[in-house]
């Protein structure tokens, strides 16, 4: 069980990155072996993330590190255009990416959500084509689909928002699940 979110710190990015790397085999497993590859994120791309206050772990009843994730409020570059659709609305919102875990928790994702909308209740989110295991969770949160964009690399992804009743603020609230 998540009991507690909070900013990644430089001190835990060797555990975020082994955290990832569970990620990734379970998505190969589970039919989706292109979407993060061998290698993706990157120790720098995280090491980023980090100084730009957009990583966060989740921590379980133990103090250890079960899942991490992205959340980033204000616009996304790569969510400017979407095809075959539109978002709901065009108020700030924030959004999720690289939801991982380390596969020994159930309920990262769902935490991850839950902490998100306390942070801004309108998200974003998108994944991979192949991520069924994501778009499940995904539709079981309530979020609609909204059409496809293109991620940095030029490959597709599908979009989803959902919208909750208050507006979005830039300033986050505590961090807590």
């Amino acid at each position: 069980m998540i009991t507690e979110i909070r900013h990644t710190n430089v001190e835990q990015l060797a555990e975020v990155m082994e955290v990832y790397a569970a990620a990734r085999a379970f998505m190969q497993l589970h039919g989706n072996p292109t979407q993060w590859g061998d290698r993706y994120p990157s120790e720098a791309f995280i090491r980023e993330e980090i100084a730009s206050g957009h990583s966060f772990v989740c921590l379980n009843e133990q103090g250890e590190i079960a899942g991490t994730f992205c959340f980033i409020l204000g616009e996304d570059p790569t969510y400017h255009q979407i095809f075959e659709g539109s978002w709901l609305n065009d108020e700030p919102y924030g959004t999720l990416h690289r939801i991982a875990s380390r596969g020994t928790e159930k309920g990262i994702a769902e935490a991850c959500f839950k902490w998100s909308f306390s942070q801004c209740p309108n998200i974003r989110v998108d994944t991979h084509r192949d991520n069924r295991v994501m778009r499940q969770i995904i539709a079981s949160q309530g979020f609609t689909y909204c059409g496809i964009i293109y991620v940095s690399d030029g490959t597709p992804r599908l979009a989803y928002q959902k919208k909750l009743t208050e507006s979005c603020s830039t300033n986050q609230k505590p961090l807590v699940p």
